[in-house]
């Protein structure tokens, strides 16, 4: 607990009191925000958001990674393998959308990495992750996470590993296989994740504000985890609905660092905006969402807990297949949802605090289809 606590508190100092720091660093570079004439010219207020400091994903991730390893190391809880695979796949979509921001200021347009080649890096990323999240076991055999498939744990009958049975005469061939779609099922999680946080990431602390509930819960469930893990001591009763889950408490640290991290730059990132995060940040949202819903075994369930992100990015799937359907008609006047609502003359104000709203209603959702049911199994 004292781990914990200290994660979070330290990464809430670093973001809430060195932001200003960075933004006089940011402001001497020209990190300011670029926007794309179109749409500051069918919406003026983003057009007046032109050259507010953009790329603050670089801040919060700093304050998680200092905040986590001074917080795990002062309450003698060093860092573990869970909490480091975490933090691989923030800092990496991170590293991917800073090379975006980057080009985009550098050529002062909205132009960054083309998408090919940003889904490349995510792909990297979540490849080299789920490598790894498969190795490394404790000394009880459990690995950081599991090549099934999972809702609110494991489920079986969805175990790519169970190919290698049905290929008797080539077991080896049946574990390529499935290894194969091991490593699309986490690609497919790290990508539609970060790119759905990403496109969440269009009004003033819409994105960081979400997250504080989407990796909040995560972080209850990381730590409900920890108290109803799997050991000898338990009853019949207890044990039939305890966790198989690695270092779930460093899960629980970590994702307490990162919200500590978050809240601390929300405090300059909501509306009216004094910095941006910009790709950098709503990317590295995106991969700490997925990394958490692996690693705790809850990868279906994290539709509901991010729900908020996933209304963004369905929105805009929807607005593509319409426009493709009815050939040139479109069933929001702009997506994604939250722009829809600025057209339709919501302030932006308004907008952020009902999508934290909504953000916090999925969230707690998700917790309690989570803890109905451990209560099914007890």
């Amino acid at each position: 607990m004292r781990s914990l606590l200290s994660s979070a508190a330290v990464s809430l100092a670093f973001t809430l009191f060195l932001t200003p720091v960075f933004l006089r660093l940011y402001e001497r570079w020209g990190w300011g925000q670029v926007i794309r004439t179109p749409e500051s010219m069918n919406n003026p207020q983003h057009g007046a958001k032109r050259g507010t400091m953009s790329m603050g994903g670089v801040i919060f991730i700093l304050g998680t990674l200092i905040g986590y390893f001074v917080g795990s190391y002062a309450g003698g809880f060093p860092p573990n393998v869970s909490s480091l695979l975490v933090l691989w796949m923030m800092v990496g979509f991170g590293a991917v959308g800073f090379v975006d921001d980057y080009l985009k200021i550098k050529r002062q347009n909205s132009l960054g990495l083309s998408g090919w080649r940003k889904i490349a890096g995510q792909v990297l990323v979540s490849v080299v992750f789920g490598v790894a999240a498969l190795n490394f076991p404790n000394d009880r055999g459990i690995t950081p996470a599991s090549s099934a498939v999972s809702l609110f744990r494991d489920i079986p009958f969805l175990d790519f590993r169970s190919l290698e049975q049905l290929t008797p005469l080539w077991p080896i061939l049946g574990l390529a296989i499935g290894w194969l779609l091991y490593l699309a099922w986490i690609t497919l999680l790290g990508v539609s994740s970060s790119n759905s946080a990403n496109i969440a990431d269009g009004l003033d602390g819409l994105a960081a504000g979400s997250g504080i509930f989407v990796v909040g819960v995560y972080s209850l469930i990381a730590f409900w985890q920890f108290n109803q893990r799997c050991s000898g001591e338990l009853t019949p009763s207890a044990y039939a609905g305890c966790y198989d889950i690695r270092d779930p408490l460093d899960l629980a640290i970590v994702s307490a660092a990162f919200i500590g991290s978050l809240i601390g730059f929300l405090w300059w990132n909501a509306p009216k905006a004094k910095i941006f995060m910009g790709d950098t940040g709503s990317m590295a949202i995106g991969g700490v969402v997925a990394a958490m819903a692996i690693l705790t075994h809850t990868e279906l369930l994290m539709i509901i807990v991010a729900g908020v992100y996933v209304i963004a990015s369905g929105s805009v799937i929807l607005q593509r297949l319409y426009f493709k359907l009815t050939r040139g008609k479109r069933l929001f006047l702009n997506s994604p949802l939250h722009h829809h609502l600025e057209f339709r003359g919501w302030p932006e104000a308004t907008i952020v605090v009902r999508m934290w709203i909504i953000a916090g209603i999925l969230a707690a959702t998700g917790m309690g289809l989570f803890y109905v049911e451990w209560l099914s199994r007890t």
